[in-house]
């Protein structure tokens, strides 16, 4: 395990094995608010999580910021495979013009089961707390509806839903999953349970 030092004291644990909360905005807090540029981030998303060899556990692009829940890579450093994923939006967005993306990006490690629920819960009920929609489910660009109904999207999230498919297929699982409940039971966007 490494800590890499960023600026302001910030420090990012890396090659510790754990799932990464991430956040980063578009440029000057800009809007992503076109559907095709959302659908595009999704698209670069899944590219990236395949070339470079991570999990995706949750994310949700909101009109000016994503959140993503995602392991570490295999072959580069988590900074290079969100590099790739922002740098292959701004190309195709606004070609070599401008800025599109801030340059920095917020990173949380989440070591124990209660944070995963936690980062979850708190990024499918972005979209909701934010005025877009009335149900998690109704936002079109996050991995909630994936977790309600096992619904598969453009890009792969690694969930109960996957490991089933994947034993099911004979393949062997990637992760040890540790078995999250339906969101019904978490409140992983739905109502509150309990807390």
């Amino acid at each position: 395990m490494y800590a890499a030092l960023v600026p302001w004291g910030l420090k990012r644990y890396q090659q510790a094995c754990d799932l990464h909360f991430i956040t980063f905005s578009c440029y000057r807090r800009q809007p992503l608010d076109s559907t095709p540029a959302k659908r595009l981030f999704e698209q670069a998303l899944e590219q990236a999580r395949r070339q470079y060899g991570f999990y995706i556990t949750g994310y949700v692009v909101m009109p000016e910021h994503v959140h993503l829940l995602i392991s570490e890579p295999e072959r580069c450093r988590l900074a290079r495979a969100l590099q790739a994923v922002k740098q292959s939006v701004a190309r195709k967005l606004i070609g070599g013009r401008e800025h599109f993306w801030q340059a920095r990006y917020y990173d949380f490690n989440v070591w124990s089961k209660r944070k995963r629920v936690e980062k979850l819960r708190y990024m499918h009920r972005n979209p909701v707390k934010r005025g877009l929609v009335e149900k998690p489910e109704e936002w079109p660009w996050s991995s909630f509806r994936h977790y309600l109904t096992g619904e598969e999207s453009v890009v792969e999230i690694e969930s109960e839903w996957t490991g089933r498919k994947r034993e099911r297929m004979g393949m062997r699982l990637r992760v040890k999953l540790t078995g999250l409940p339906h969101p019904s039971k978490t409140g992983l966007g739905g109502a509150p349970s309990g807390s």
